[in-house]
């Protein structure tokens, strides 16, 4: 497999230049070889996730996460990302968050996206929902609201659009204190990991490379 080719796909989707200046996306180590045989795909580069490529033959990662440090010996294998570019992308991160949820997108806003629902559920409803992919979820309810009609989603850490939304509750990881005290909304954390970690298969699927991928075994560092 030409290691270009699988880059273009990805970036046919999530085009690099949509990508936040501060961002480092694209190619966080470029070897001097073109083909790979096989890659691996995970949320965040680490150690473990080196080694982990190594011990199942794979000589290219793709990670959602980019390197902003780069250890040298990491150096003798081919690392791609695609963070925020795959953040803004239809059908990405947040999207795919979306739809294992079992929920229908209806409006797009860069990062965040919003249903709105025919039928209104309950906080409990979407607790429960939430809970199958986040057991340690937690949220705040300031207002003791209990009928939910629209839902803001922003994968990730997206403490910060939470305003933005006029929207009954809203979804994302990593809420900072001070925005949960104040918030007018329901929000829930469901964890930076969690709400990301489908982004690992949205990438095998993008880059359509079957059998010569596979998804790394990757957890969330909180016990």
């Amino acid at each position: 497999m030409n290691k270009y080719d699988i880059a273009e796909k990805i970036e046919e989707f999530a085009p690099l230049e949509t990508q936040e200046k501060w961002d480092c996306s694209g190619w966080g180590i470029n070897t001097k070889k073109q083909e790979v045989h096989k890659i691996l795909f995970a949320l965040t580069v680490t150690d473990k996730i080196v080694n982990q490529a190594r011990e199942k033959n794979c000589d290219m990662i793709i990670s959602h996460h980019p390197l902003f440090f780069v250890p040298f010996d990491w150096k003798d294998i081919d690392i791609y990302s695609a963070h925020t570019n795959l953040d803004k992308a239809e059908g990405g991160t947040t999207d795919i968050l979306i739809e294992k949820l079992g929920f229908k997108k209806t409006e797009s806003y860069e990062f965040v996206r919003i249903v709105r629902l025919e039928n209104p559920i309950t906080i409990n409803e979407l607790k429960e929902k939430l809970l199958r992919i986040s057991p340690k979820l937690r949220y705040i309810n300031n207002f003791d609201k209990n009928t939910i009609k629209s839902i803001g989603f922003c994968a990730g850490s997206g403490s910060e659009f939470i305003r933005e939304t006029n929207t009954d509750a809203f979804v994302t990881g990593d809420l900072k204190f001070h925005t949960a005290l104040e918030s007018k909304q329901i929000v829930f954390d469901i964890g930076h990991f969690e709400s990301e970690v489908f982004s690992k298969e949205l990438l095998k699927n993008i880059t359509n490379v079957c059998d010569n991928g596979v998804i790394a075994d990757e957890k969330s560092p909180f016990i």
